[in-house]
């Protein structure tokens, strides 16, 4: 199968967490459109399945490779700088850095496992500092884009869910603040705050869908379309920005009935 586009052809992207979900679809919606794409990930099987599946896809106008799995633990910044270092070997550059991996918990203060909010921190924002910090030095020399995927639960308050808030507020407060200060390098950083998606993360989950004015969750593609944009020439002056993919459910309170 050819391309789709060449809207970012040329590219080279990290996405860690990528092996299945959004991240996963945001990988093949970045190789379909011209990029290279760098699948980090703990899922080693399922990760390297999804390289070659997009090997086989759209290597052909390329003549090689288009994907390249590596283990990346989002925790461990050795295992970043490996990954940076992968990339960089492999396709010669970096240019996208998407911060996709997270995990999702329950609790507020009152009741969380304080070992879960250590973790989730670890992952879901420290995870994003650590990426960022390995994939600066490749990207300095000719600019790039960081995609860091945040949620809702970073722009709104979410009941019983304390450290996924804080984590996704914090991974708001570190984009805008690196927006500031790799500026000047061309590196711009935003952020992508999702809504309801239909992922692996979510599947377990019940819920209506009620509070969103378009009445129903996302599929993966509708959000790495957004990803897509941010990683192309097309978004070139934005930087800073938290943008809200959701179908509504920020804009104020669906639920509530006329008087």
């Amino acid at each position: 199968m050819s391309t789709l586009s060449d809207r970012v052809a040329g590219k080279v992207a990290l996405i860690s967490g990528a092996a299945r979900g959004m991240g996963a679809s945001h990988a093949r919606v970045l190789a379909a459109h011209g990029a290279k794409v760098v699948i980090g990930d703990l899922l080693d099987d399922e990760g390297r399945a999804l390289a070659a599946k997009i090997n086989a896809e759209f290597n052909a106008g390329f003549g090689g490779d288009v994907a390249l799995f590596v283990h990346l633990d989002v925790t461990d910044f050795a295992s970043w700088e490996q990954a940076v270092g992968a990339a960089v070997e492999r396709f010669g550059t970096l240019d996208v850095l998407v911060n996709n991996a997270g995990i999702f918990t329950r609790g507020s203060v009152e009741e969380a496992d304080v070992d879960e909010w250590r973790r989730t921190i670890d992952i879901d924002l420290t995870g994003n500092f650590l990426g960022m910090k390995a994939a600066v030095p490749a990207m300095k020399a000719s600019g790039g884009s960081i995609i860091n995927i945040s949620s809702i639960a970073g722009l709104v308050g979410f009941k019983n869910r304390a450290a996924y808030a804080a984590a996704k507020w914090g991974v708001q407060g570190l984009t805008k603040t690196s927006a500031l200060d790799l500026g000047p390098y061309g590196i711009r950083v935003n952020s992508v705050h999702p809504g309801s998606v239909k992922t692996p993360l979510t599947a377990g989950l019940k819920r209506g869908f009620g509070q969103i004015p378009l009445g129903r969750d996302a599929a993966p593609e509708e959000i790495s379309d957004l990803i897509l944009y941010l990683a192309s020439d097309e978004s070139r002056f934005m930087t800073g920005a938290n943008l809200a993919i959701d179908g509504g459910e920020t804009a104020g309170n669906n639920l509530r009935q006329d008087a």
